[in-house]
């Protein structure tokens, strides 16, 4: 069963680039852009990566927290964030099963790389909006826009 907008966005605890556990519902109180993409150091993915860091001072004055997720190894997601100067968290699924339960799991090649989708949440932990086309090199513009037209509804 795919998540919908106004579902309480599923709790899950992943390792960071440094291997540190992180925890989706430490996060409550705070409006959080979490991604799911293909695969470190790849075009697209690396694009959508660089859009997020453009913006992040943006976000963070907007109270926006990113979180990145894909299958790849703590260890490439430290290499990925090292060398692109990524100032948001990476967390390793490398068991697929937060993918599953996002419904992020399956794109391109299925078995091998999540859908590139954006999952928005605010403050409460609900989920304001699915992104499922996204464009990689606007994406944090595109988070910022949403998220404004959420606050003032």
């Amino acid at each position: 069963m795919d998540l919908k907008i106004g579902d309480p966005a599923p709790d899950f605890s992943l390792q960071d680039e440094t291997g540190k556990l992180r925890q989706l519902s430490k996060f409550k109180g705070k409006k959080v852009a979490l991604y799911f993409y293909p695969k470190d150091n790849t075009r697209g993915c690396t694009s959508q990566a660089c859009s997020f860091r453009d913006g992040y001072q943006q976000l963070q004055e907007n109270g926006i927290t990113v979180l990145g997720i894909s299958y790849d190894s703590p260890e490439s997601h430290r290499q990925f964030k090292e060398k692109h100067h990524l100032p948001f968290t990476l967390l390793s699924a490398e068991d697929k099963q937060v993918a599953k339960t996002y419904g992020a799991y399956g794109g391109l090649l299925w078995f091998l790389m999540p859908k590139r989708y954006t999952y928005l949440i605010d403050e409460n932990g609900i989920v304001i909006e699915i992104l499922k086309k996204v464009n990689v090199d606007r994406q944090a513009e595109e988070v910022l826009g949403v998220f404004k037209k959420n606050d003032s509804e």
